[in-house]
């Protein structure tokens, strides 16, 4: 009799482990190292971020060499100006916003007038209004104007944000090159170059195979400053980087494509909405697989990417060159809207990357840059094809680890916005080790939001 019961026992034993053991498959889907590939954990497929970032030699050296031959004095405090203003630029006011603007306050004035009693001189009164209006349009109206760059001010912009721009690009660009290792681009545009920063890191990312590199900037100082900066300061000097063209508009034809397009800080200089929506679909029908844009990590920068983003996602008409339609591929794990725009208070989605700045008087030995940015390429719609980790969830915010679990704040391919305590029990041994092992902006291996709720 107690052997029966002991048997019977065993058997039930037996048929809770195997039930637990398909409840715990079902309950951490990521548990199994085959997403690792190898890998170990501080390495997973999703890490991203990259240690402390320096300027090439060739650049630095380069750099210094102009700015020691400038001699612009005052050159310290005029870069730490010129960083405080650029970071707390805005996009310039649009016509139909100061139309409503002052409709609405001149009806205001209006309503208060009419709310006094005796007469009233209708034209002297039509005046003060209107002066009222105009004088309170300007204090509360953003007064913005485009930058014009010449010699001294491109000097003063190198000396400000070459070493957070190359920093905020090589982050971004790290994403296709960790992700579609595969790629192997032939040409680069760079629109907006300035100091041609995108063609320095596109150059340490794929120098084997790149052809071709146009750079198209507005201001002829700053691509003067740019091709010396690829000749070392001196204009008797060869070029490090040979095949780079510089041009002060877009090639015109659209049958042009090259293979990854990118604009850093360049859309933030444009009048208006408008212009940016062309400035944008033009550069999408240049691009041949990836476009990379990249702008400060504020609330105006992001709302610029995000304006781009819903231009190419929901506006972009099948063209008569490339009908490959356009997807997102970084940081956002899905095409959903942005699921920080519908949040209060408003929270710029923005990245952070370590670098080391030039080494001027007064420079720290390292410093951060916050940044936004987007990555677009082409889906062609009869291949599926399976790129990096596309579905991961993406970290959008500092990681707090604490014993036994780790907090994170992730966006994920449900397009929701998600802030989950990880463990080893409830998500598996990989993914908390991941996690550990994670840091904002990376990837990590969760799919299926009602696991992480």
């Amino acid at each position: 009799m107690a052997t029966r019961i002991h048997r019977v026992l065993c058997q039930r034993l037996v048929t809770l482990k195997i039930m637990y053991r398909g409840l715990s498959v079902a309950v951490h889907p990521q548990s199994q190292t085959d997403f690792l590939k190898g890998a170990p954990h501080r390495k997973h497929p999703g890490v991203t971020n990259l240690k402390t970032l320096c300027l090439p030699d060739e650049l630095q050296k380069a750099a210094l060499s102009i700015i020691h031959g400038a001699e612009v004095p005052g050159l310290v405090d005029k870069a730490g100006r010129l960083t405080n203003f650029l970071w707390s630029r805005k996009r310039a006011p649009e016509d139909a916003i100061l139309r409503q603007k002052a409709t609405a306050l001149e009806e205001a004035l209006w309503k208060k007038a009419k709310e006094k009693e005796g007469d009233v001189d209708i034209p002297l009164l039509e005046a003060r209004i209107a002066k009222k209006v105009l004088g309170e349009l300007r204090k509360t109206t953003y007064h913005w104007s485009p930058m014009r760059y010449d010699e001294n001010l491109g000097v003063v912009y190198m000396a400000a944000r070459l070493a957070g721009g190359y920093a905020a690009l090589k982050r971004a660009l790290n994403e296709i090159k960790k992700n579609d290792p595969s790629f192997s681009p032939h040409s680069l545009l760079d629109f907006g170059s300035g100091l041609g920063t995108a063609l320095w890191v596109g150059h340490s990312f794929w120098a084997d195979t790149l052809k071709e590199m146009v750079c198209v900037d507005s201001s002829g100082a700053m691509n003067t400053i740019a091709d010396l900066l690829l000749r070392g300061g001196s204009e008797e000097e060869e070029p490090v980087i040979q095949q780079v063209y510089f041009r002060q508009f877009l090639p015109v034809s659209p049958q042009v494509q090259f293979d990854i397009v990118v604009g850093a800080f360049s859309l933030s200089e444009l009048g208006s909405q408008k212009e940016r929506e062309d400035v944008v679909l033009t550069l999408w029908r240049k691009t041949n697989s990836y476009l990379v844009l990249v702008e400060n990590g504020t609330k105006e920068g992001h709302q610029i990417l995000m304006d781009a983003r819903n231009t190419l996602l929901q506006k972009q008409k099948n063209a008569a060159y490339d009908s490959r339609k356009p997807s997102v591929f970084a940081p956002c794990p899905h095409d959903l809207p942005c699921p920080k725009l519908a949040q209060l208070p408003l929270v710029p989605c923005n990245f952070s990357q370590a670098y080391t700045p030039l080494p001027l008087p007064g420079a720290p030995d390292r410093q951060t840059e916050k940044f936004s940015y987007l990555v677009l390429s082409r889906t062609n719609s009869a291949e599926e094809v399976d790129i990096g980790v596309p579905e991961w969830a993406r970290l959008t915010g500092p990681v707090l680890r604490r014993p036994r679990h780790v907090h994170c704040q992730i966006c994920c391919s449900s397009g929701d916005l998600k802030r989950v305590v990880v463990t080893a029990h409830r998500h598996g041994r990989d993914v908390y080790r991941c996690a550990r092992s994670s840091d904002w902006g990376d990837q990590l291996p969760i799919i299926r939001p009602e696991y992480i709720e």
